[in-house]
């Protein structure tokens, strides 16, 4: 797969040369990790309605990774491919990114809730030459609708199942066999480490234009994202993460996959939402921040008021979504004891504003949060004029963590020659530069924290579908996907 990342290289000196890319890839961080603490708990996996936790040490992470990486390129995987995964929130995730990285392969997350309409779109147009399925999960065969699908798809040579009982299976293929003690398996891993300018993420958003666009993301994009987010936040290696969010989102991948290993932290990353189950989670593993949803923390806050189980390690809590209503603050600081902090933010550039810790909780209420470092925003007119301070217009913004650009679609990437994007949403700015989002210069319904919109692809048939990763007022999370009934 060739990728046209054409708005990586314009901003590279810049980037560089005040310090908000640091050259480095998921492979450096782990590497580190595994000197620092190879023996600390790195990943534990929940299955809600399943087997037990299953968890990983940082050196276990690493030899899983270099396993299944080598077990990738058995099956013709190499630099620049793309393999897509449509997983739950699991281990198998979380190590098959870290096995791309290590040969310099692409990762495609793909939503557990998309269907035939969507994955043939998305995986012809990224030229997906693998995808990983659970077997069954959520009441969908994925196995047999993804064989269903596979004599459609061109570049799709393989169907690989975690669970599987055939020859596909993630097991058998990836992670049983001790591919890592093979005698070319170093000269492999070694010899096809990406760049920190390589893409390493591909990542579906629909936009304005009415068909999905691919979001091209490199390692100094994702962690020119996640450091200043993680700084703003004050987490360090002895916070715990707890991730229930999709990882298929950018919200749980950037947060519950790629910070944890950067932090030299720890996470918890749960498949399915129960509140009950994450109350037990938060307890038993010390969690001590998470990020989700609106309706994730009323279900915490509820849950947490209505058992008497409290979660006094749990310090922060990223809501996204929606907007955070008082009240629920409110409950939340009282029941809870935790922090509130309210986020602005999209596929394209993962989080852009955020509130800090030692703001009133008032301000999580009222505004969306200033910006993160190496973001630039401002509000414009329909003529392209800055407007002043509490006038609402359209948002623009310049960022180190801005996207590579939409993949084969360079005429959508909505960036101009001095590097500002179009957000495609409408917002003000106060005196003290807090933004609120006000809504979207296009017509998009947000239900459960997920942005829906017509995708028309056959011009006599219309349906809606989630397709969307960003929110007019938040960074989505699991929204209907994996929230209780009543949020979707």
């Amino acid at each position: 797969m060739e990728f046209d990342t054409v708005l990586i290289p314009p901003r590279r000196a810049a980037c560089i040369a005040r310090g908000l890319w640091h050259d480095k890839t998921i492979n450096d961080y782990l590497d580190e990790c595994v000197a620092s603490f190879p023996e600390k708990i790195a990943l534990t996996a929940i299955h809600v309605e399943g087997a037990a936790p299953i968890s990983f040490t940082y050196r276990d992470m690493a030899a899983m990774a270099d396993r299944i990486a080598v077990g990738l390129t058995r099956l013709g995987v190499g630099r620049n491919d793309v393999v897509a995964c449509q997983l739950p929130n699991s281990w198998q995730f979380t190590l098959t990114y870290l096995a791309c990285s290590r040969i310099g392969a692409v990762i495609n997350p793909l939503m557990h809730i998309f269907r035939e309409r969507e994955l043939s779109f998305m995986l012809k147009h990224a030229a997906a030459k693998l995808i990983i399925v659970p077997k069954t999960f959520r009441g969908c065969d994925f196995d047999v609708m993804l064989t269903a699908l596979q004599p459609s798809l061109p570049d799709l040579q393989h169907v690989v199942v975690v669970g599987g009982s055939g020859n596909n299976s993630f097991e058998v293929l990836l992670s049983e066999p001790a591919w890592e003690q093979a005698p070319d398996a170093s000269d492999i891993l070694n010899r096809q480490r990406p760049g920190p300018d390589d893409v390493t993420q591909l990542i579906y958003t629909s936009g304005t234009t009415g068909e999905p666009k691919g979001v091209m993301h490199s390692a100094n994009t994702l962690m020119s994202n996640i450091v200043p987010y993680a700084e703003r936040l004050a987490l360090n290696a002895d916070d715990v993460v707890l991730m229930a969010s999709p990882m298929a989102h950018q919200t749980g991948f950037m947060y519950g996959l790629l910070m944890p290993i950067m932090l030299k932290a720890s996470v918890v990353v749960q498949d399915i939402w129960d509140p009950v189950k994450a109350v037990a989670v938060i307890r038993e593993y010390g969690v001590s921040f998470s990020m989700a949803s609106t309706p994730f923390l009323s279900d915490l806050a509820r849950t947490v008021a209505d058992t008497g189980n409290t979660v006094p390690t749990l310090r922060t809590f990223l809501c996204a979504g929606a907007p955070i209503p008082g009240p629920l603050v409110e409950k939340a600081r009282m029941a809870m004891g935790t922090k509130i902090i309210s986020a602005w933010g999209m596929s394209e550039n993962g989080a852009v504003t955020l509130t800090r810790c030692d703001d009133d909780d008032e301000r999580s209420v009222n505004s969306d949060g200033l910006p993160l470092p190496g973001v630039a925003l401002k509000v414009v007119d329909a003529d392209g004029a800055e407007l002043p301070a509490g006038m609402p217009g359209q948002l623009l913004l310049q960022a180190c963590s801005n996207f590579g650009g939409y993949l084969h679609r360079p005429q959508f990437n909505a960036t101009d020659a001095d590097g500002w994007f179009d957000t495609g949403d409408q917002a003000r700015i106060d005196a003290q530069g807090y933004v609120r989002i006000t809504g979207r210069s296009k017509d998009v319904i947000i239900r459960g924290g997920e942005n829906i919109r017509s995708w028309k692809l056959k011009p006599c048939c219309t349906a809606i579908r989630t397709l969307r990763l960003r929110s007019s007022s938040r960074i989505p999370t699991s929204g209907s996907a994996n929230a209780p009934a009543r949020s979707s």
